[in-house]
């Protein structure tokens, strides 16, 4: 990652200077197990102020390509393994001043193995009924875009596979 100031030409002409914050990428997952409940993380995050609900999720390392990245991070945050991987969309975070591209994916057919959190996550792992989750979007206490996002467009796919509207 890093932050830079931008000379711009805009398509209407104008020269600008931009802050830009170049970053990597990242990755995010909705873990769903068997009996439709979500993985969800409760994580301390300074930026944001406080305790924040998400999604397992991380930065891309170099050379990884996204799905590579959510698997890692589902291993490393919730310590899972998933089967089965879909891809949902690909998101701009912030694109006012930021590149940052997430992928979203859903994983199915988990397995338990052991969390390798990093000295400075501060993690809680908890299991959420996936209806009780997506309804924490609406409530406003999922407030994580990536998070909110990967559980809606989530919602949308297990509908549509199941030939029933979201």
């Amino acid at each position: 990652m890093n932050l830079g100031l931008e000379s711009v030409r805009l398509p209407d002409g104008q020269t600008m200077e931009l802050e830009v914050v170049r970053h990597p990428g990242g990755a995010a997952v909705v873990a769903l197990d068997a009996d439709r409940r979500v993985c969800l993380l409760r994580q301390y995050r300074h930026a944001a102020g406080g305790w924040l609900w998400e999604l397992p999720a991380g930065k891309v390392d170099d050379g990884e390509d996204p799905e590579t990245t959510a698997q890692r991070e589902l291993r490393e945050e919730a310590g899972l393994l998933a089967a089965q991987w879909q891809p949902l969309a690909t998101m701009l975070s912030t694109p006012g001043f930021c590149d940052e591209r997430i992928a979203l994916f859903l994983a199915t057919d988990l397995q338990k193995v052991a969390t390798e959190h990093q000295r400075h996550e501060l993690i809680e792992i908890h299991w959420l009924a996936f209806a009780t989750a997506r309804q924490w979007c609406h409530e406003g206490r999922i407030q994580d875009a990536k998070s909110m996002i990967g559980l809606l467009l989530a919602g949308e796919r297990i509908a549509g596979d199941a030939g029933i509207s979201p």
